[in-house]
């Protein structure tokens, strides 16, 4: 960025990793009554840029601030699953069987988790198969939709981690969804396949889901000590303005211990920066308006 495109901040206020003025996100008010859901895909069809973790951790930081709060797990390896204590191998009912199976009832596979407000739908392997026998379905991108529509009145965020690539799992996803968060690792080659995804989600706006839109990207594995994360962000910020989110997320070995413990880092070390930095982010989401 050159001299010209730096941001200058009034006295008084303090500039966020992202170069602009970092804004208040006031606590949230409490809610009169829940639903319908707003619905939010996880999106990359990059692997390793948290996605898994940022809805375990957004998700949790919502249901904190008394969010009724469904995590979707729509990923075949299950990570979603497992980072909540549920082991994949031995589920008799996932998504799959809901997608697969229009006699199921969605509320019979929904899963309480160990955070208050906080459900999940699982999933395991069984999921990779889905993408083969739906291609051959009546209006196989709208199944996934299909599957939420009875319990959206339940819920006040959904969100939807999506496996890492942009197949009809994927597209599903999108087409169900209100919203997109896009978790974006602060790296230059991870930079490279956003023009991508942006591409598709412009088609499943145009072709599917005209409502769909982007709710922001969530810079995210950043650290401040290096110039490479700081040059990426100013970057993103740079192509994306305000769609990128003031929140930042630091890299910490926290997050893989809270994996490991199959928490929330919101319980695990709920004293911990990288917990905070959740619960900022629901408060912007939610600021924004992206969430009930």
């Amino acid at each position: 960025m050159s001299s010209s495109d730096t941001t200058v901040v009034p006295a008084g206020e303090t500039v966020g990793p992202t170069g602009r003025p970092l804004p208040a996100f006031p606590e949230p008010a409490p809610l009169a009554g829940h639903g319908p859901a707003r619905i939010i895909a996880m999106c990359n069809q990059k692997g390793g840029v948290g996605k898994t973790t940022t809805t375990i951790n957004l998700g949790a930081a919502l249901a904190e601030y008394g969010r009724r709060v469904l995590l979707v797990d729509f990923d075949p390896q299950g990570a979603l699953s497992v980072g909540l204590g549920v082991n994949p191998h031995e589920l008799d009912r996932t998504i799959y069987n809901l997608l697969m199976e229009r006699s199921s009832d969605v509320r019979e596979v929904i899963r309480p988790t160990g955070v208050a407000g906080l459900d999940l739908l699982p999933a395991n392997i069984d999921l990779s198969a889905a993408e083969v026998q739906l291609v051959g379905e009546v209006a196989r991108e709208t199944v996934l939709a299909r599957v939420l529509r009875p319990v959206a009145d339940d819920y006040d965020v959904v969100l939807i981690d999506c496996q890492p690539s942009l197949g009809l799992l994927t597209v599903n996803a999108l087409t169900a969804a209100h919203g997109v968060v896009i978790p974006l690792e602060c790296e230059f080659f991870a930079l490279r396949g956003v023009a991508l995804l942006v591409e598709t989600i412009e088609k499943v706006q145009d072709r599917l889901n005209p409502a769909l839109q982007i709710d922001g990207i969530l810079a995210t594995m950043y650290d401040s000590r290096t110039l490479h994360s700081r040059e990426v962000v100013a970057r993103v910020v740079e192509a994306f303005g305000d769609r990128v989110f003031h929140t930042v997320i630091a890299r910490t070995v926290k997050f893989p211990d809270a994996s490991v413990a199959a928490e929330p880092i919101t319980s695990y070390a709920p004293g911990h920066p990288a917990a905070e930095s959740y619960r900022q982010l629901a408060r912007e989401l939610i600021a924004r308006g992206d969430a009930a």
